[in-house]
């Protein structure tokens, strides 16, 4: 959705607009033709590998990239003389190349060691937590981040095959989860529990919600919050802290209902199937 969800962003010329989740750059490739000469562009990412590659594909004045949780965009940009922006867009979730990247140990059809660490210079990894924690703390979280309905039967085959080997490798980890379902349907039985995982790791939905907050901190008057979410509990964080401001008379909603992908776009990439792009201005 990053024509709509630039669209939506109300893009004018010498504006300043924070691309929160920079990723490969297409959607700061697109705000970027709306900006002018005098605009700038602030791209944000916690993995350094992404903006190495966006570095090559926007070689530009007007673009500064910061390596960095969204969570800590009002520090950021402070550093760099920035107060007050026209627009922040957020595209939340696991990136493409994350997911096909050799060695990050994003995706249960990969054999490669269990990471999923979207800053690599972090310590925790999806290693640490499915060979350490507790069989109450993993049921927990597939529970609350994956909202697995299995959580206690995968949280207890986890602890008993760690028990006989270590669990390295994600393919490792998706039989076990495999073995529980025993029959697989449309979606593969081991999603949830790479999601809930990967939320783990990397602490989104508490980060989310911090720059949420950072990004209305930030926005000028009349400044466009746009957010493209893939599952229900981000979308339902998002939903929440716009309708909550717009309660206080911080922000007016411009998408009653999410806008979600057209059906051209479902044919052409069917994995943004899930997403739903919502939409507020500061006022």
């Amino acid at each position: 959705m990053r024509e709509k969800a630039v669209e939506m962003l109300n893009v004018k010329q010498n504006g300043i607009y924070i691309d929160a989740t920079t990723g490969l750059g297409g959607h700061a490739e697109a705000v970027l033709q709306g900006i002018g000469t005098d605009g700038r562009l602030i791209g944000i990412d916690r993995d350094d590998e992404a903006l190495q590659r966006v570095k090559k594909r926007l070689s530009d004045s007007r673009v500064t990239l910061m390596q960095g949780n969204f969570s800590d965009m009002e520090h950021l940009l402070c550093t760099d003389g920035i107060t007050a922006v026209d627009g922040v867009l957020f595209d939340l979730g696991v990136s493409s190349m994350q997911l096909r990247s050799p060695g990050r140990g994003f995706s249960f059809a990969s054999d490669a060691v269990l990471d999923m660490r979207m800053d690599r210079n972090q310590k925790l990894s999806a290693f640490d937590v499915v060979s350490r924690y507790p069989e109450n703390e993993l049921e927990k979280i597939l529970r609350e981040f994956g909202e697995e309905r299995l959580a206690r039967k995968i949280a207890k085959a986890i602890t008993q095959g760690r028990e006989r080997k270590r669990i390295e490798t994600c393919s490792e980890l998706s039989k076990i989860v495999e073995k529980v379902y025993r029959v697989r349907g449309r979606i593969h039985p081991a999603t949830r529990t790479f999601q809930a995982l990967r939320i783990a790791v990397n602490q989104e939905l508490v980060q989310l919600k911090k720059g949420l907050d950072a990004s209305l901190n930030l926005l000028k008057q009349s400044g466009r919050l746009c957010v493209i979410s893939y599952h229900s509990l981000e979308d339902r964080i998002v939903k929440h802290f716009m309708a909550d401001n717009a309660k206080k008379g911080l922000l007016r909603i411009m998408t009653k209902k999410p806008i979600t992908p057209a059906p051209e776009e479902l044919r052409m990439n069917p994995s943004s199937r899930s997403a739903k792009l919502r939409v507020a201005e500061k006022i």
